[in-house]
């Protein structure tokens, strides 16, 4: 198995693709991709062994073992939040239903939690028992799977779109018509956006 491949294998196992993990790392596009040509830096390796909690022995394939020896850091533990309705939005839970672990690198990288999804309308992408792992903030880029609030009490997990005009709160399932709002509406109503979703984590 190659450095590549290797990756490419942690990152599917957290619901990521290579781009997105490059985001993630504030690497160049294609950045990791290219490493299957020529050899990456050490300090880019330490990013991604740190951001998978791996060691660079593993990731370079000297060993099997990810963790290095005498290493017991398995990450930091962040709470899963009730059910967050990935359609209709219901009110959401805030009791803490589960437990997931982060590497230690993507802890300090910001406030993070977990939230349970319910509903299919993020489907095929995120599915329901799904459990999607969520940076706190307040704003998003278009194009960014957020969790946002609408009207005080209610949650739900949906592409972001920008407009001049306003937003659009938008599924994967093409069942689910998008939610749109204005700019007025966005204070009025209000919508405020409380995390940016970086990995699901799918249930099997």
């Amino acid at each position: 198995m190659t450095l590549v491949d290797r990756i490419r294998l942690l990152a599917n196992q957290r619901g990521l693709s290579l781009p997105r993990l490059e985001e993630e790392l504030n690497m160049g596009n294609g950045t990791i991709s290219r490493w299957r040509t020529s050899a990456p830096g050490t300090n880019k390796l330490e990013k991604v062994a740190d951001y998978f909690g791996v060691s660079i022995d593993y990731l370079i394939g000297r060993t099997e073992t990810p963790i290095p020896n005498g290493n017991s850091n398995k990450g930091i533990r962040i709470p899963v939040l009730g059910n967050v309705a990935a359609g209709i939005p219901i009110e959401m839970i805030t009791d803490v239903v589960d437990w997931e672990e982060i590497p230690d690198a993507m802890a300090k990288a910001g406030d993070f939690f977990g939230l349970r999804i319910k509903g299919d309308s993020m489907s095929p992408r995120i599915s329901e028992g799904d459990t999607v792992i969520v940076r706190k903030q307040d704003d998003a880029e278009s194009g960014d799977v957020v969790i946002a609030t609408i009207n005080g009490d209610s949650a739900t997990c949906k592409r972001l779109m920008k407009y001049e005009s306003g937003i659009s709160l938008i599924s994967f399932n093409p069942a689910y018509k998008p939610m749109e709002f204005t700019n007025e509406q966005i204070t009025t109503v209000p919508v405020h956006i409380i995390g940016k979703v970086v990995e699901n984590r799918q249930k099997y």
